[in-house]
This record gives structure tokens, sequence and C-alpha cells, in this order.
């Protein structure tokens, strides 16, 4: 794609202005910057960072002003770095990281209690893992602050690869990233969930005797790729992200779904659903904890996932 001119003032004081009424716009707007480069879209960055999209749009429109070139190009998969973007992202990322980590290391050197910490994990686990987690680290931490941040598998990698969040829970298959540490928790096996009044299914169900239509999660999420591995014969019905809405199209008769034999009795009869057990095959996941490997966890961090390895081990009892 051409690269497409930005203006550029003929007066380097107005330009150095415009960047940034000091050092704290300055910063800001290269935090921007690398938000959108990590996530591939304006509109994810704006929700990401609490601002609304014009007003992004206008401070990288500014940033573009002071470089005189553009730092992002459109094409069909979203926002993509331009050569320009491309330079100063490699400039930028190593020296933001640094000093992330140094406040969060001067903020979390202490004791787990009057810490913080961001964890990321696939939207499944909040349903059975995260909510006994949270509850142990919360009784064991002290005063700790845990932000929670609920995504697709890919997008718990990312977060923990580029330090937004200090550990992830996520499937296995989702960690093809050589920066991260896996550490294994616990297998998922999965359940055909169907409508309470589906006559169609006893037990147990068989799916590889016919074809089945599902509802499923997006091709990138972990839980679909098992699908295409699986070798089942099936039509997708509807696609969703959530587990919430997949339920719904469930109980509205659009088609059965797979998840966690873990998920909740009473969550699927709230919506007038069971669980399936499923024979003549076996589709899993494993769930791992991922850190980045060349990070030092903190007292929290640490607490937190030595408590998952505990309430892993107890699951699998």
């Amino acid at each position: 794609m051409e690269e497409r001119a930005v203006p550029r003032s003929d007066n380097p004081s107005k330009d150095a202005s415009d960047i940034g009424r000091g050092v704290g716009e300055s910063d800001r707007r290269l935090r921007y910057f690398l938000t959108i480069a990590a996530l591939g879209s304006m509109s994810k960055a704006a929700d990401e960072l609490g601002i609304s999209q014009p007003s992004l749009s206008r401070q990288i429109s500014a940033l573009e002003s002071y470089l005189g070139r553009p730092v992002f190009e459109r094409n069909g998969r979203g926002m993509v770095l331009s050569e320009a973007g491309k330079e100063l992202h490699r400039a930028l990322a190593p020296a933001f990281q640094l000093i992330d980590d140094a406040v969060a290391k001067a903020r979390d050197s202490g004791s787990a209690g009057h810490s913080s910490l961001r964890i990321a994990a696939v939207h499944t686990l909040t349903y059975y893992f995260l909510g006994d987690l949270v509850s142990a680290v919360t009784h064991e931490g002290g005063d700790a602050n845990l932000h929670l941040m609920a995504r697709s598998s890919p997008e718990v990698v990312d977060l923990v690869a580029s330090g937004k969040a200090e550990l992830g829970f996520v499937y296995d298959s989702a960690v093809a990233s050589p920066g991260l540490v896996s550490v294994s928790l616990f297998e998922d096996d999965m359940c055909l969930i169907v409508r309470v009044d589906d006559t169609s299914y006893g037990d147990v169900a068989n799916l590889w005797e016919k074809q089945q239509r599902l509802v499923a999660f997006p091709e990138h999420y972990a839980l679909r790729k098992m699908l295409l591995h699986s070798r089942l014969n099936y039509v997708v019905s509807a696609e969703t992200d959530t587990v919430d809405s997949a339920l719904e199209l469930v109980s509205a008769g659009i088609g059965n779904c797979l998840l966690p034999c873990r998920i909740p009795d009473q969550l699927l009869l709230d919506h007038k659903l069971r669980k399936v057990p499923i024979i003549g095959g076996k589709l899993s996941r494993k769930v791992v904890a991922i850190h980045r490997d060349s990070y030092k966890l903190f007292p929290l961090a640490a607490l937190t996932l030595n408590i998952a390895q505990r309430l892993s081990s107890r699951l699998t009892e």
C-alpha cells in the first residue's frame, strides 16, 4: 500500500509542541501507538485504553504530523505498521517494557500483600476455575488487588508476551511463543451441551456417528481449533465469542455446543440445558499457566501460580 503524505509544519518548535505539551502527553501518545500496534485495531485499542476512537485517532494524527510520516496503514485485517511505524516500534517497545517492568518491580517488591496482579484467562475458565483461584489468592495474599481480563486464547498469549498481564491461564494449543514458560495444570474434557427437552441424545453421545449442528467459537479460539482436528462431521449453525451467548443460542434451538465438563450444572439449568458425556472419541484440551521466560515472578504472581497448581491437583484427584 502506498504511504500517504502527512503534512508537517515548517516551524520545528511548533511541531515539538504539537507532539505533546510536556513529557506526559508525548509519553501518552507513544503508548497509544504501541497499543494500536499490539491490537491491530483502532477500535479495540480505544476500548482497551478507555478513550473514544475519534480522540485516539486525533492523537495518532498528531504523532504522525510531528514525525512527518504515517506510522500505520489500513488493510483488510485492520491497522498495520508502516515502515516508519516499524522503525518506531522497534525503538519504543523494549524501552517502554523496561520502564513498565521497573515500575512493577518497585510496586511489588515487598510481600504479596498490598500489591496488584494482572491475570488474563480464556473465557471458559471464568465459570469454574478463576473464582476459586481469586478467592484463595485474596485469602492468602492479604490486601491484594487482582485485575482479571477474559480473552480468547491467542489474546491471552499476546497479553502475557507483551507484559500487559503477569500470568495467563490458557489452553496449551494456543501457546507458541518461545518467550513464554508454560506450566501444566489440568486436562479439560469436553461434553455436549443440549436442551433438556432434546430427546435425540440419551445418557451419552457418540458425536462421530452422524453430522452435528454446532454453535461454535471463532476459528482462532482454541476450542474451535480442537474441532478442526477432531475429524467430526459437523456444520457450524452459528458462531459466537462468549459462553453466555453460546448457551443462549443452544437454548433457542440453533444447535448444540461443546464446552468443558466442569461448566456448572446450575448455569446450564438456568438456560434449560444439560450436559451429555461424549463417547466414541476424546475431545479435550490441557489448561496451562503461562508467564514470560525472562521475567522473575513477583511475590503475588508466584503465590497465585502456586495456588493454581494446588487447585489443579484437587481437580484431578
